[in-house]
């Protein structure tokens, strides 16, 4: 068969177009740059300019691998102990701007465990918070709910605390459920600490983007994914709502625009400045960048509506 020159630019060209797909597809599909330097929002400086106050303080974090600090470069580097003491190699605009810097009788302690459910998390404030003296004020960070939504991966039917693969009607009593399981852990957290304590809480953030295409995450379809996650994240906000003195640390929208679609700059959750992955290699859980901006989230809320960072350290009054 002879080719001539009308054929073989066709050829050409389709060849080409073949090539550009691939690379294309390979580009914004597939490939997921992590990125360097710092993540996540500015903090503020002014607020680490002088001592909050001397009262004794406990950090407690509560939870899930995210506040136990999975997927961070080394344990120093998680969002709970950067969120106490800035690690070696910080980062310049975050020199100096930790609690135990305007906090320096503040203690900590790390409740969270990776792979631990919301059930979980209620036995462990069950079972491991006691009472603190009244010279004590509790400062509570606290990330739960995400793993009752993707346990067992699809693997298993879908259960309480285990839901992958349920339709919303059959997940809407376990959330109930989980509604129900949240306030009681609010309250006794609360209990806790007949010297007062904030509780910094966590929603749960979309490795998908918003787009809900479990296969982008390398998971089995799971079409409610997106109903069950959102109604999730509405228990977290009504029961924040619901206490003065819990706050809500907004994962899931700083998260957007970070997951499995970064590099997507067609999508409205596009971040141009920063269109790199947020996440470790398990899906689930934030890389060292995701736990900077965790940190910055968390540290950010605690300066905005801390009671402990609007006291003089002199005589106990507001400012």
């Amino acid at each position: 068969m002879k080719f001539n020159k009308i054929h073989l630019a066709v050829l050409a060209a389709t060849g080409l177009l073949v090539v550009a797909g691939a690379l294309f597809y390979l580009q914004y599909f597939m490939l997921r740059p992590i990125g360097s330097g710092p993540a996540g929002p500015l903090v503020p400086s002014a607020p680490f300019d002088n001592v909050w106050n001397e009262q004794k303080v406990l950090l407690l974090g509560i939870g899930d691998s995210i506040t136990a600090g999975l997927g961070a470069d080394s344990v120093d580097r998680s969002y709970f102990n950067r969120l106490w003491k800035n690690p070696e190699g910080e980062y310049v605009d975050m020199h100096d701007k930790s609690l135990s810097i305007v906090l320096p009788n503040i203690t900590t302690e790390n409740l969270a465990v990776s792979g631990s459910t919301s059930e979980d998390h209620m036995r462990t404030i069950e079972q491991r918070l006691p009472e603190h003296p009244d010279d004590v004020f509790g400062l509570v960070v606290m990330t739960s709910g995400g793993n009752d939504l993707i346990h067992s991966y699809g693997r298993r039917p879908p259960r309480e605390c285990a839901m992958y693969g349920a339709t919303l009607a059959q997940a809407e009593p376990w959330i109930e459920a989980f509604r129900v399981r949240l306030g009681s852990m609010l309250d006794k957290i609360d209990a806790a600490f007949p010297g007062g304590c904030e509780i910094y809480l966590a929603d749960i953030y979309d490795p998908t983007d918003g787009v809900g295409d479990a296969a982008s995450v390398f998971l089995p379809n799971w079409p409610d994914a997106l109903a069950i996650h959102s109604r999730y994240n509405e228990v977290i906000l009504e029961a924040i709502d619901a206490r003065e003195n819990v706050h809500h640390v907004p994962l899931h929208a700083a998260f957007l625009g970070h997951g499995s679609h970064c590099r997507q700059f067609w999508r409205s959750t596009y971040i141009a400045d920063d269109p790199y992955y947020w996440f470790y290699e398990n899906i689930e859980d934030p890389n060292d960048r995701g736990y900077d901006a965790i940190r910055r989230l968390f540290l950010n809320e605690i300066v905005e509506h801390s009671q402990l960072s609007s006291l003089d350290d002199q005589n106990g009054q507001k400012k």
